[in-house]
């Protein structure tokens, strides 16, 4: 969790002030994609609020209408932050993007790009605004995306996982997902709308950094359903793979005074925090006293094979 946290507040220290910076070289060049920029930086610094959110809410304590604690708050706020903000700055970006596009194609022209600005007696092209900000942020986002991505290696050290991508299909860490996957996004954003304003700014056709603006958009759309589908998963109470539900089978199993197991299920009921319930056939010779004895020590067992298990539930058939 503390891992988590740390990851979070980085990307907000850094989403809220590139946002203002991209703001400003808007203000000064009118360019498009840093328009779109700053949609991207405003909705990545209201996404880190609702992680928090998310992360404080989710560590409250079990009680009489929630006894298995509130964990799945992550899961809900990770998904509003996919929905509503990505998705919406993703649209918003996309259609002035698209605007653009359309203006550029009619003979518009770039407003603002090129009229000079003084500034403490200098005079220079706004345009430069642009590029320093553009840089800055991806400094800041490539400073954020590390943090985000040591922790998420560290989890996919503990859990075996060979990929990026088969720790976002598995993880159930979703806060740390989307930071990574926002500053990922972030950093090819900045990068994205560097190369527009450049080629706008190269060539005097406006259609780069409009078509850099619409980029900008139709990216955010597209992980903004990645995250969604990744936290309906959880939402809807994903199951552990079937390769670690083997191992808690194995491991109950390996014990003398079990013959069988009729069913076993799994659920998440918060970001690392499984519930596992189960139908056991013990040796009918036991007494009431030896099969709850056996299944004190097969719980300690399966917590210590799976330290993702927090609660276990087995009933003797």
């Amino acid at each position: 969790m503390a891992g988590s946290k740390s990851v979070v507040m980085a990307a907000l220290i850094a989403n809220g002030a590139i946002a203002v910076m991209k703001f400003v070289g808007f203000l000064l060049t009118g360019s498009p994609s840093m328009l779109s920029e700053t949609y991207h930086s405003i909705s990545d610094t209201g996404n880190q609020v609702f992680l928090l959110i998310g992360i404080r809410y989710g560590a409250r304590e079990a009680d009489a209408r929630h006894p298995f604690g509130y964990g799945k708050a992550q899961f809900f706020y990770s998904f509003l932050v996919s929905v509503l903000l990505f998705g919406i700055a993703g649209w918003e970006s996309a259609k002035h993007g698209y605007h653009k596009i359309q203006e550029a194609l009619a003979g518009g022209h770039h407003e603002g790009a090129r009229e000079a600005v003084e500034l403490l007696g200098y005079s220079f092209e706004p345009v430069y605004v642009n590029y320093a900000v553009l840089v800055g942020a991806i400094v800041f986002e490539t400073w954020a995306l590390l943090k985000a991505r040591a922790v998420m290696r560290r989890q996919m050290d503990t859990h075996g996982w060979d990929s990026y991508a088969e720790a976002f299909r598995k993880t159930s860490d979703v806060t740390t997902l989307t930071a990574l996957t926002e500053d990922t996004i972030a950093l090819s954003g900045a990068g994205l709308a560097l190369l527009g304003v450049f080629l706008t700014r190269q060539t005097g056709d406006p259609i780069y950094d409009a078509a850099a603006a619409l980029g900008i958009g139709i990216m955010l759309m597209g992980f903004a359903l990645a995250l969604a589908w990744e936290n309906k998963r959880l939402l809807l109470g994903e199951s552990l793979r079937e390769t670690r539900l083997a191992t808690i089978r194995e491991t109950i199993l390996a014990h003398d005074e079990v013959d069988a197991i009729a069913d076993l299920r799994s659920v998440y009921f918060g970001p690392g925090q499984v519930l596992v319930t189960g139908d056991v056939d013990f040796d009918q010779a036991l007494t009431t006293d030896e099969i709850e004895a056996a299944i004190g020590e097969i719980v300690a067992a399966v917590k210590e094979a799976e330290p993702d298990v927090h609660k276990v539930y087995l009933e003797p058939t």
